[in-house]
């Protein structure tokens, strides 16, 4: 069983006893790089025996240990506390007790090394750059020297890159060869005998003092406590009768948590990274997403992931990374991951038209016509890219194509290879216009228009742009549309202008944009919820009539959380109340079989088949936008939405909820600067001041 602890880019993947390199994706990693890829703890050269182990925070974990028998000992004669705790660095303290009523004696030893792998390259278990199945998991050019002086390996990374890990030692012992300190204890009866281990990485080959080292964790346990205590005290609160919502929400709180990012990592400030283990980093769309999910906590999050995207937002046009002038970032990696694409790589087609959607919202929830100003110049910007460069063939609609030769061949939410198929299951040939992004730019745009109006002042622009918005609404209606299988819209389109004719969850991102006339809006909702997307739990990415489905495929018949999220958005936006509130009761009913911690993606096996859903074998947790998922589904189930014209937060929901809603208060929500507290009694939602 993996255990993972984590606090903001920095992680450790360990096994049920602490130790790491049981398999080749554990580590202690920061900066996209392991920097500790074994590290193992022996008794009489017997690794322990499990009593039991578990988080304590995101941030912490305890395991307690008892030896084996072996060379005198008994069993269970000696225990083991092992707790760990992961900030900028990471320590072990270990507490060793003779529980037996005889004196013993035995060797304790540690072993540690690192091979300094690219995140990359240890997500496709691929040391070598070969063949997985026969790479060499240990690199020829990691130097380990024991430094007597200051009681301490030094491993360093001989490859160019000067990275390098100190293992530091409170006590001194025996070193026996590279990367291995034994320690012959004795013990009485009940006597103690403690050691502390601090792994400190520098991507730059930086050095601490070991005396120092004590204080620095000291003051960094702190500063991650306090950090979450102060996060605590400023999410809202919730009392929930309804007890998959009440620990589904709460469980979205800690995810959130955890996976906030620190404020040094140049202007990333506290936001979410996209998903553990191998997205501790900012990813554009999944972001914005996330900020969207998660305004009923207040704009922090979003205004930091507007400043940190603008800073990355491209000024050139760079083929290696698909990066051209206004483009929003898909994807920032630092360390050796950063060498494939300086740092940034941009094969994204709808980060672009989100940012802009949520610079909106933040001034729907905030009335901040200051902050809608400043960031004038970036959403000039971006639309611009939209109108131009994002256009590749000039048919006023939004498509991808890579150019970058290590690029993504799909740069929609859905960025599997083989996601983008027409029902017969062939893969459609870029450029590909995906048909939710057509729904994302018509909202941006109306959106825009909306701010150059009342904020910029500047009424031509808003014109042009609504003109565009309508025109663009107008075509894809138009060209989108199938009337086969009781209609609905298709996939995408391909490179020659196909329509990409599989019936997948993306029309549901429609309904949220607002690109559905009414007169589609019944056949769209009945597709969403019929049998063939319907798995009982949530909407699969694809339906089962069409040839590339599969239950377990990432992108062709999963269920997303994230998705139904949106989705749900959708049907509460058309007033479609009993579909949203079908997808937001199954939705966090699911949660609860995920310990209510939705993955990122779990299988779209029909419910009738399964006594409950099943996991996804890869799928992250935790994962942003799964954790906001359980955030807006909450705002949905209420009703909520921002009035900025009275600057007021109000109800849309029906009079009278559904009964399984139970009774629940929400506290502590802001709103144009201001708590609001709401209340859902007897089936009726009531929002006031708080």
């Amino acid at each position: 069983m993996a255990i993972t602890i984590l606090e903001g880019s920095t992680f450790c993947i360990c096994d049920e006893l602490g130790d790491v390199g049981g398999w080749p994706t554990s580590g202690f990693f920061t900066d996209d790089t392991r920097f500790l890829s074994i590290l193992r703890l022996s008794i009489n050269g017997r690794r322990p025996l499990l009593l039991s182990s578990g988080k304590v925070d995101y941030f912490s974990a305890a395991f307690y240990l008892r030896n084996q028998p072996v060379d005198g000992l008994a069993q269970d004669e000696v225990s083991v506390i092992r707790e760990r705790f992961v900030g900028e660095a990471m320590q072990d303290r270990l507490v060793v007790q003779n529980q037996g009523m005889r004196p013993v004696a035995f060797e304790l030893a540690i072993e540690v090394a690192s091979d300094f792998a690219d995140i990359f390259a240890v997500k496709d278990y691929d040391f070598a750059l070969g063949d997985p199945a026969h790479a060499d998991p240990l690199p020829p050019l990691v130097k380990v020297r024991f430094d007597e002086e200051n009681n301490q390996f030094l491993l360093a990374d001989e490859t160019g890159v000067p990275a390098q890990t100190q293992v530091i030692f409170s006590r001194p012992g025996q070193v026996e060869e590279p990367g291995r300190v034994a320690y012959r204890i004795e013990l009485e009866p009940r006597e103690r005998w403690d050691l502390r281990i601090d792994i400190v990485p520098s991507l730059e080959g930086e050095h601490v003092m070991p005396r120092l080292a004590e204080r620095r964790f000291g003051d960094e346990m702190t500063r991650v406590r306090e950090s979450l205590a102060a996060w605590h005290l400023r999410v809202p609160q919730l009392r929930a009768t309804w007890d998959d919502l009440a620990h589904s929400f709460g469980r979205s709180v800690s995810d959130l948590a955890s996976l906030r990012m620190g404020g040094s990592d140049g202007g990333v400030g506290r936001l979410p990274a996209a998903g553990m283990p191998w997205f501790m980093t900012v990813f554009g769309r999944d972001t914005l997403i996330t900020c969207l999910q998660t305004l009923l906590f207040g704009p922090e999050l979003a205004v930091t992931a507007l400043d940190a995207l603008r800073e990355r937002q491209s000024t050139v046009d760079d083929p290696v990374r698909d990066a051209e002038p206004g483009k929003i970032v898909h994807e920032v990696r630092r360390g050796k991951a950063a060498r494939s694409w300086h740092g940034s790589y941009y094969g994204t087609v709808d980060a672009t038209p989100l940012y802009l959607i949520l610079l909106s919202e933040v001034w729907r929830w905030t009335d901040d016509a200051g902050l809608v100003r400043e960031f004038k110049d970036s959403a000039l910007h971006a639309l611009e890219w939209i109108a131009t460069r994002g256009d590749l063939d000039g048919d006023g609609f939004l498509e991808y194509k890579k150019r970058s030769r290590r690029g993504l061949d799909n740069q929609s939410w859905k960025d599997s290879h083989d996601s983008q198929r027409f029902s017969d299951g062939r893969v459609a040939d870029p450029p590909i216009a995906p048909c939710e992004v057509q729904g994302y730019v018509y909202d941006a745009k109306r959106r825009m228009a909306e701010l150059a109006r009342e904020v910029w002042r500047d009424r031509e622009l808003a014109d042009r742009l609504e003109r565009e918005a309508d025109e663009l609404r107008r075509r894809f209606n138009e060209v989108f549309w199938i009337e086969e299988r009781n209609g609905y819209y298709a996939l995408a389109l391909d490179g020659e202008h196909n329509r990409v004719d599989s019936l997948c969850s993306n029309i549901g991102h429609l309904l949220w944009s607002g690109i559905v006339p009414a007169e589609r809006v019944d056949a769209v909702v009945d597709q969403l919820m019929g049998d063939a997307l319907w798995s009982g739990w949530g909407v699969r990415t694809m339906s089962t009539e069409d040839q590339g489905y599969s239950p377990l495929a990432y992108h062709n018949g999963t269920v997303w959380p994230h998705d139904n999220s949106l989705i749900a958005w959708g049907l509460m936006r058309y007033g479609r109340w009993p579909e949203a509130y079908r997808i937001i009761r199954q939705m966090l009913t699911a949660g609860r079989y995920f310990d209510y911690q939705l993955p990122e993606v779990f299988a779209g096996m029909p419910r009738a088949e399964t006594r409950f859903p099943i996991a996804y074998p890869t799928a992250a947790r935790p994962q942003a936008w799964a954790a906001g998922t359980s955030v807006l589904l909450l705002q949905l189930l209420l009703g909520l939405q921002p009035d900025r014209r009275q600057s007021t937060l109000e109800t849309v929901a029906p009079p009278e909820l559904p009964a399984w809603a139970g009774s629940l208060r929400l506290s502590g929500v802001r709103a144009f600067e201001r708590p609001w507290e709401i209340r859902l009694e007897e089936g009726s939602v009531r929002v006031t001041p708080g």
